[in-house]
């Protein structure tokens, strides 16, 4: 079957999770963060991710927020940051600003153009992905934003894959799914989306029992996979 949705993660694939520790990092008296905003952003997002792939194991879903706090005061003390409570705040502030990867504005406008329906299919709540599309702009060129908190469970859950399709009418073969997560573009081929990885890192590809169909370093080159 052809393929007729494209959808896409948000955080790490749309939206540069990396962006809230430059960007504090950058702002006069941030000195000691300046020197760690490489080492603190990613242990943020490891624990972010790793405390939503707990709660899928045990049952115990709360929404995404809770989940990127409790990351973010984990990585806050590993790297000796916790002393500064409004650090804190200013980094859970401009999470709700992340910026958009800069090639996404144009590979979103090319799929419309092609006449593809296009998504998010996130981890993320309602409100947290209201803001990053409002803050990035890309709202204008998407169909729907899927929350995994209409089903209570975090990805890579069938139950959030099957949102696609509950959504559009599709069949899984009619949907190419992207992601920056290799577990997540895993999980997607395992349930039967063809399915794209973004390494932005060039990491090994995850030893699962499916794999992602396609590789790439960013996201430039989506249109062409569908054309």
């Amino acid at each position: 079957m052809p393929i007729t949705t494209c959808v896409f993660d948000a955080y790490g694939t749309l939206f540069d999770v990396g962006a809230a520790a430059r960007e504090a990092a950058s702002e006069p008296g941030r000195e000691a963060l300046a020197e760690r905003a490489s080492e603190l952003a990613e242990h943020w997002r490891l624990k972010q991710l790793q405390y939503s792939w707990l709660r899928a194991i045990t049952g115990e879903y709360t929404e995404f927020w809770n989940v990127t706090k409790d990351g973010l005061d984990w990585a806050l003390e590993k790297t000796g940051l916790d002393g500064d409570p409004e650090l804190r705040e200013r980094l859970l502030a401009l999470y709700w600003e992340l910026s958009a990867y800069k090639e996404v504005h144009f590979m979103l406008a090319r799929l419309k153009a092609a006449g593809m329906k296009t998504a998010i299919l996130s981890n993320g709540s309602p409100d947290m992905l209201e803001g990053a599309v409002d803050s990035s702009g890309v709202g204008a060129n998407l169909d729907a934003v899927l929350s995994v908190q209409n089903v209570g469970i975090f990805k890579p859950a069938r139950s959030v894959y099957d949102m696609v399709g509950d959504h559009f009418g599709c069949t899984p073969d009619q949907v190419l799914f992207v992601s920056s997560n290799g577990w997540d573009a895993a999980g997607a081929a395992g349930y039967g989306f063809k399915t794209v990885w973004v390494n932005r890192a060039g990491d090994p590809v995850d030893r699962l029992p499916a794999q992602p169909h396609t590789i790439l370093s960013d996201l430039t080159t989506i249109p062409d996979l569908i054309s």
